[in-house]
């Protein structure tokens, strides 16, 4: 996907077109009123002040229609260069520019001129109106002005420009494959999860057939982990301030934490992470060197006050469950345990079939003392020994100052999506500073007193995020051993009570065999049925008519295919066990 913002010919051309969006939106509104007009990296948006005008999809065809004119027209665009006051008299009507152009020192301020338009603007510019002729405009919304929630609603509009017609039909082809893989419109119709403002924005709801999705990712990554040594442990969701005090979030992370609860004379927050959580349970009892490696793992739930502009269904939300893990190592034990959590990750990719992610090394900022741990020796052992063990394994990554944990460097494993830009979906963090914070101990075989070093990290990243993901990725074709519904009879017809009993019995016998298979036998044509079970992307349709009932068979169809194929009851459970046990991925 293009990102505007960092491209600077289309930086120009679409900062230009958010001029002729601004110009057309005057001519159709003479009393709008505009704050501020950037590009970002989707393309551009200006705010706009329409009074108790309304921003509608008839709206926007006129608004592009009146741009479409102005294009035409072909006006050539001015820059001009003016002083404080003139600024402030040229737009003294308008509440919006004089609040910017009262944070801007005087001289040097620049307007932009096209036939009967002029906006304050730091350009650049292109020269001509007719140059932004390839636009479209994308999306609206209502936004609070400066995102202060205390102010009124503006209208944001956004829009794409491209030098040629031919760029811009190729991009808004990305956008719709875009938006037919946004998870949030998938988990819609296959009825995973739901969000709703009653409950609070960023705090998503899984339904049944989302949890059961969400339970087979839970019991796919703890079962891989028991059989690595994991031992898996339950924490509760709030902790005091003063444990966060203690690991230093509260100094380094307060921001991103909700607000204290004061209850009988104590502080409590909803817990961002799990880390204080589990160097407590290992603070429990006294441990040898022969007792490590200890990991404990949890799949933990969090809380985190991200901003409203950034939430995004189950990818990013206030509420997530983490698959967390804390591997408490002694020194010599950090480059087999590091080893062994990069193949777990690399592993459990292999069986979701990714393959196009990037490694990186991510560093602290050692000129930022405000956000990292101030340790310049911890630092540096622990950098060096991170990238010592990556360099050992023979894995190829980049380097990225100023993107490590506060406590530690780490391995981010970044998967670029079928859309959209990259993101982190696992990690592998290193820390020394935790275990001294905490105290913790171990007695090495002197008989001396050690701090052992922790691995944090996290395989699925989180079960929502990592859900999103792989809807997406799948555009809700499952595979068929994390599908909600893996199996949906459909009788031909609903009065025929022979095949009503058979559906049903092979109903039962599915179920009996943990087969999760439903049952469709509404007073509907068979063609409806199909269709909607399409929609829901059930990978297996059995269409059950007299000749399968006589002969106990089932004749089915796998998703998005219209041959049938008809098979025995068994021969049918068994490719069905086959696939599940397998893993095999969807097509």
């Amino acid at each position: 996907m293009v990102n505007f913002k960092e491209d600077e010919r289309l930086s120009t051309l679409n900062h230009s077109c958010a001029h002729v969006m601004a110009q057309a939106v005057k001519h159709l509104y003479p009393h709008a009123k505009f704050w501020v007009g950037p590009v970002v990296k989707e393309g551009f948006y200006y705010d706009i002040d329409l009074g108790n005008d309304v921003v509608n999809d008839e709206v926007i065809a006129a608004i592009e229609k009146e741009m479409k004119k102005i294009c035409k027209e072909g006006k050539k665009i001015y820059r001009r260069e003016v002083s404080k006051a003139e600024a402030m008299e040229m737009f003294k009507d308008d509440m919006y520019k004089l609040d910017l152009i009262s944070n801007l020192e005087d001289g040097n301020i620049t307007v932009y001129d096209q036939g009967d338009f002029t906006d304050l603007c730091r350009g650049p510019h292109v020269d001509n109106t007719k140059l932004c002729k390839n636009f479209k405009l994308v999306k609206h919304s209502g936004v609070y002005w400066k995102g202060d929630a205390n102010n009124h609603v503006m209208q944001r509009i956004y829009g794409v420009c491209f030098p040629t017609a031919e760029e811009l039909e190729a991009h808004l082809k990305e956008l719709e494959e875009a938006k037919e893989r946004d998870h949030r419109k998938i988990g819609k119709e296959m009825e995973l999860f739901m969000t709703d403002d009653l409950v609070g924005r960023g705090l998503p709801m899984f339904l049944p057939k989302g949890y059961t999705v969400w339970q087979e990712l839970e019991n796919y990554i703890k079962d891989k982990e028991r059989r690595l040594g994991y031992l898996h442990v339950m924490t509760p969701c709030v902790g005091t301030v003063n444990l966060y005090k203690t690991s230093g979030h509260w100094d380094h992370y307060k921001e991103n934490m909700f607000p204290p609860m004061e209850v009988e004379g104590e502080s409590f927050v909803l817990r961002p992470m799990n880390c204080p959580h589990h160097m407590m349970i290992y603070a429990n009892t006294q441990h040898s060197y022969k007792d490590l490696p200890i990991r404990i793992g949890e799949i933990a739930h969090d809380f985190r006050f991200e901003a409203s502009g950034t939430l995004k269904g189950i990818e990013r939300g206030r509420h997530f469950c983490q698959n967390d893990a804390h591997l408490f190592v002694t020194p010599e034990q950090i480059e087999s345990e590091f080893s062994n959590v990069v193949d777990l990750i690399f592993n459990t990719y292999k069986d979701f079939g990714i393959t196009d992610y990037r490694c990186v090394l991510s560093l602290r900022d050692p000129e930022d003392k405000v956000k990292y741990h101030d340790d310049d020796e911890m630092w540096n052992n622990a950098e060096d020994a991170l990238r010592k063990v990556l360099n050992d394994l023979g894995i190829e990554y980049t380097e990225e100052i100023g993107e490590a944990a506060f406590y530690g460097p780490k391995l981010d494993v970044n998967v670029k999506p079928a859309v959209g830009n990259e993101y982190t979906l696992s990690t592998c963090q290193l820390d020394f500073c935790l275990p001294a914070k905490f105290n913790l101990t171990y007695v090495d075989k002197d008989g001396q007193k050690k701090t052992p070093v922790v691995l944090h990290r996290a395989i699925l990243g989180s079960l929502d995020r990592f859900m999103a993901y792989i809807l997406e990725e799948t555009k809700g074709n499952l595979p068929l051993w994390l599908a909600p519904v893996q199996a949906m009879i459909l009788p031909v017809k609903n009065d025929d009570e022979e095949l009503n009993a058979y559906a049903h019995d092979l109903y039962g016998y599915l179920l009996d065999n943990n087969i999760r298979a439903d049952i469709d036998e509404r007073a509907e044509k068979l063609g409806y049925r199909v269709r909607e079970a399409q929609v829901k992307k059930i990978p297996y349709l059995i269409i059950l008519g007299k000749q399968e009932a006589q002969d106990g068979t089932v004749s089915y169809r796998l998703h998005g295919q219209q041959n049938t194929t008809t098979v025995s009851k068994d021969e049918f459970l068994a490719m069905l066990k086959d696939e599940i046990a397998t893993k095999k991925l969807s097509k």
